[in-house]
């Protein structure tokens, strides 16, 4: 599909049709649109840095994972775009039953508001990731494995972190030890699949461990002046830390939960 003929709001429109509905009720989308979504977004994401840096107001998200009503409600909730900015953090795909849904909206609405509405990469937007647990199985059923290797193309040139106002730190997993400064981030390359090991693989794959010596519960959720502290959002699927003076940030945002998930 070219793409003078992807009509993004005719997409988003249709997408947005089933609020109200059952849960579960599939969109109807053809496989030109879906693949004009990938081609064009992958188009945008490479257009920005790997690193955004961004100003508030902006509403952070944590995972989806193909639970559409749930993002619907998360819109009504917070607004729809672009009543409101948006920086999701990842794993929009896998586990639930409609990550097709849940993916292509978020792509139309990049598409559409490309510098108010931003997606980072998380380790469920890596093909040996999501191979297995459900997406790969959904556009098998739905459309081929063909699409599912486009989205694959799109996954690998999505932004790794965010920082917003020159203070927080965004990203889905956690820090690195091979993390010194932000210029690291920025020198990755894309498009690029997720490593076994090293700095991006830390960055989507870290979880916090409250059982970590000098890591601390702070239950005011305000940062310790010398040494990191965490303070988790069950229903938000959020971490908040702060940490390390020497990369001049306050606090950090992370789409991972603590090992006990309280």
């Amino acid at each position: 599909m070219a793409e003078t003929e992807l009509n993004v709001d005719s997409l988003i429109a249709r997408l947005l049709e089933v609020r109200g509905c059952r849960p579960g009720k599939i969109v109807q989308m053809t496989e030109a649109e879906v693949r004009g979504l990938c081609i064009k977004s992958r188009e945008i994401f490479l257009s920005q840095p790997i690193l955004l840096e961004l100003e508030a107001p902006l509403k952070i998200c944590g995972d989806i994972h193909g639970q559409y009503t749930d993002l619907l409600r998360l819109f009504e909730y917070g607004g729809f775009p672009p009543e409101a900015n948006y920086l999701f953090l990842g794993d929009y795909v896998d586990r639930g039953k409609q990550s097709l849904e849940t993916i292509c909206l978020l792509l139309a609405y990049k598409i559409k508001y490309p510098e108010n509405f931003f997606l980072l990469r998380g380790n469920h937007e890596c093909a040996s990731i999501n191979r297995i647990y459900g997406f790969y199985d959904e556009c098998k059923r739905r459309f081929n494995i063909k699409l599912w290797k486009t989205f694959t193309d799109c996954f690998n040139c999505l932004p790794i972190a965010a920082i917003i106002d020159e203070k927080i730190f965004c990203c889905h997993g956690g820090l690195s030890p091979d993390l010194q400064s932000m210029e690291q981030i920025r020198r990755i390359m894309r498009p690029t699949d997720v490593p076994d090991t090293g700095l991006l693989c830390d960055l989507l794959w870290s979880d916090p461990d409250k059982d970590v010596q000098g890591w601390g519960r702070t239950i005011e959720g305000f940062p310790s002046p010398s040494e990191p502290t965490w303070s988790a959002n069950s229903s938000t699927a959020m971490t908040w830390i702060s940490f390390a003076e020497h990369i001049r940030l306050l606090k950090m945002a992370m789409s991972s939960l603590p090992n006990d998930s309280w």
